[in-house]
């Protein structure tokens, strides 16, 4: 399978469009009135302010200081990369805080301050704590990363936590509980040699520390060697105070008969010969990025029984600190705590470690590609697993209300778990999920249209995602010539560009079309017009005749015109089994509106055939299936003719003996409202429905335009289920990302083909 990538425009494209940077700013309230205006600022916001000048706690019910993290830079360490200076950690810091929202729902803004003095930088963070409810320092070099944030843990009542020391060392503590764990070993017993005395390995050792190893059994090692009590050369007061009782002077001769290793230092320096050295069942977390100090690959030739960690997500076992800080700080954040301190970091550690132990859920396998459980291979949980959000920050919570620097207690805990689960946007989920079967497909898509920049540009990205092979319809100078005014010359080369005038199948191609459409008035000029200069039609045959997996088209033509093509070469019709499926997601829901392509009025029996393949869509998708049946009337009130064929629609299935759950007819808000369900206890729904079967044609597309334009949502499809090929068909409209999605959807129902 091939690995993805992307290049310096690729990147540069990322950030820039379809508007410059990360994230942007949304007001939460509403603000189209003078009512509305007066309550948002002047006068009404006067009266919060008094409170809050009265009781300051309360700032945290007023404002959003209860869900805000300040990402503060002063770019000094930025990445691998040295110090770029503040300005140039801006993306890096944007990074973090769509990193922040992304997996614990908490609102952050990057901040860069041009300055390396850390007095001048602990005052100016000092003098914004009242804005925020959490600090997050960021890509500051040693040992001014040690000054300042010990600094600002004295002078400031809310938790900062540096994430390059910390986060690394929660992430390396759960890791090494597994570890320990699987070689039957203890944290009191065992020898640890640490390589890399900076802000990184100094903090994973404190850890360690506080969790049991014993000082002594802990050897710290930098370039010149083993820090021993008594060494002169190369100190500081944070090495000292790690200096162990011991005649090692070398790394070569600390890693003998050492039980673990972990380094935060630099590729290649750790050797075979060290590593057969160590002692039995040997954990190594070799963390240097981009590349450990040892591979896994180079570890294991000469001892099978070696557990290994590396930061890379090329490789089991990453050391990933994402796993950490978001649902620190979210804990802490609904605690509305004072500091984050150790006791809240070990939580986090061990509740992490306690989630490898369990059994992975489906989705987080679909996701990966793989079946993970329990393991040498599997010793830290994945980044997406969905049980983080609800397990993590529960844990860290506890601790910090036990340990007195909670300001709020949280007094029901299984409330509060569920509320968390209610914070993560399943988008992201659904979408994962099919990159990830997309990558395990590896099929060869046709993009039919190349000659529209979007989608060259989406062919590209296919295939250095990894997805798998483009073929892109079109001329071989046209195609170079607008990816060139793209910026993206390059990628030219990279795309097999195929048509009329260069396969070998053309005549065949058209004899199969004529077979087909003979008897519909279409002669022999026809036929070769169709087949020889049209697009949509010539990518059809490729997909039918099997010279591709999947087939993308539409962005350039309506899709009741592509539908009309494609019907030359496919059976898919409305009388074929073929339904349009539209999904629309918006505010982290995500809901399948059918049929948006294919069906113009369909009766009773249509509907049935229509919630059947959009259930089918949901389960492709990692939803269980709730279908609606919509109407302007609310099961019979008011009576409407064009009401009766939904409501007969749902008896139609239910002579099926379909295995989802459907009901109708109703209003949209009573199938997507819980409040607006509570009226009907006798629906068979249980919860808001998640597929929508609407009565016409028009109406879904106009009620997916409207959720388009309006509100901002984004739309894959329609997807065209019911015919045996994989063809998606674009809107006019589709962006790169929209046409990409398409191609993942194909690819993944190519790999059920």
């Amino acid at each position: 399978m091939a690995k993805p990538r992307f290049t310096r425009e690729d990147a540069l494209n990322f950030h820039e469009a379809p508007q410059p940077g990360k994230w942007e700013v949304t007001a939460t309230v509403p603000m189209t009135t003078q009512r509305d205006l007066s309550l948002a600022y002047s006068p009404g916001v006067a009266i919060p302010c008094e409170v809050i000048a009265e009781h300051p706690e309360t700032a945290y019910d007023y404002t959003n200081k209860g869900n805000l993290v300040a990402v503060i830079s002063n770019g000094t360490a930025v990445l691998g990369l040295g110090n770029l200076g503040a300005l140039a950690s801006k993306p890096v810091m944007e990074g973090k805080s769509v990193l922040f929202k992304r997996f614990a729902d908490v609102n952050s803004i990057d901040i860069e301050l041009d300055t390396e003095d850390p007095d001048a930088f602990c005052n100016a963070v000092r003098l914004m704590g009242p804005s925020f409810g959490g600090i997050n320092l960021e890509d500051i070099k040693a040992p001014e990363c040690f000054i300042i944030e010990q600094r600002l843990k004295e002078e400031m009542d809310i938790p900062v936590f540096h994430d390059d020391q910390h986060g690394t060392a929660v992430i390396c503590a759960a890791g090494l509980l597994n570890a320990l764990h699987l070689s039957g070993k203890k944290i009191e017993d065992v020898r640890i040699v640490l390589n890399g005395a900076g802000a990184a390995g100094i903090a994973c050792l404190e850890l360690l520390k506080s969790m049991g190893a014993k000082h002594d059994n802990c050897i710290m090692c930098d370039t010149k060697g083993v820090i021993w009590k008594g060494r002169a050369e190369g100190m500081n007061q944070w090495k000292s105070a790690h200096a162990a009782d011991t005649p090692l002077r070398t790394l070569e001769q600390a890693m003998d008969g050492a039980d673990v290793f972990l380094g935060v230092s630099a590729k290649g320096a750790v050797t075979q010969a060290m590593v057969k050295s160590m002692a039995p069942n040997p954990v190594i977390f070799a963390m240097a990025n981009p590349d450990p100090e040892i591979t896994p690959e180079e570890a294991h030739e000469v001892r099978e029984d070696a557990i290994v960690a590396t930061g890379r997500s090329d490789y089991p076992n990453q050391v990933n600190n994402v796993l950490g800080f978001p649902y620190l700080f979210r804990g802490a954040l609904d605690i509305h705590a004072r500091a984050i301190n150790d006791a809240m970091k070990i939580a986090c550690a061990e509740a992490l470690a306690e989630l490898a132990r369990e059994e992975v859920p489906d989705e987080v396998a679909l996701a990966y590609g793989q079946k993970l459980s329990f393991g040498r291979d599997y010793i830290i949980p994945t980044p997406f697993d969905p049980r983080l959000i609800h397990r993590i920050p529960p844990a860290v919570a506890r601790a910090g209300m036990a340990t007195g620097v909670a300001r709020r207690e949280i007094e029901d805990m299984d409330h509060y778990q569920q509320a968390l689960k209610g914070r993560m946007d399943p988008t992201a989920s659904v979408l994962r999920g099919l990159n990830a079967r997309a990558r395990a497909a590896q099929a060869t898509m046709i993009f039919a249209e190349g000659d529209d920049p979007r989608v060259l540009r989406a062919a590209v990205q296919y295939q250095r995602s990894g997805f798998g092979k483009a073929l892109v319809v079109g001329r071989s100078d046209d195609v170079a010539e607008k990816l060139a005014a793209e910026g993206m010359a390059d990628a030219a080369a990279e795309l097999e560009v195929v048509n009329a005038a260069n396969t070998p199948h053309l005549d065949t191609y058209k004899a199969f079309l004529y077979e087909r459409l003979q008897r519909k008035g279409h002669d022999q000029h026809d036929i070769h017009r169709l087949a020889g200069r049209d697009r949509h039609v010539f990518a059809s045959l490729m997909l039918a005749h099997g010279h591709g997996d999947g087939m993308i088209t539409g962005a350039t033509r309506k899709s009741a015109h592509v539908m009309e093509l494609v019907n030359h070469v496919f059976d898919a019709g409305p009388h074929d089994g073929a339904v349009g499926v539209s999904v629309v997601m918006h505010n982290g829901r995500i809901v399948l509106i059918a049929d948006t392509l294919v069906h113009e009025w369909p009766d009773e029996e249509d509907l049935a055939d229509i919630a059947t393949q959009g259930a089918q869509v949901a389960r492709e998708l990692g939803l269980e299936p709730r279908v609606a049946f919509v109407s302007f009337s609310t099961f019979g009130y008011p009576v409407s003719e064009r009401a009766t064929k939904m409501h007969a629609a749902a008896g139609v299935l239910d002579g099926r003996n379909v295995d989802f759950e459907y009901e109708g007819e109703m209003a949209v808000d009573v199938a997507l409202n819980p409040k607006g369900q509570e009226n009907y206890p006798f629906s068979r729904l249980t919860g808001p429905a998640n597929v929508l079967v609407v009565p016409a044609r028009h109406s879904a597309s106009i009620s997916v335009k409207l959720m388009q334009e309006m509100a901002g949502a984004t739309v894959i499809g329609p997807i065209l289920s019911g015919v045996d090929k994989p063809i998606q068909i674009c809107s006019t409209i589709s962006t790169v990302n929209d046409i990409v999605n398409m191609a993942v959807m194909a690819a993944c129902k190519a790999r059920r083909a």
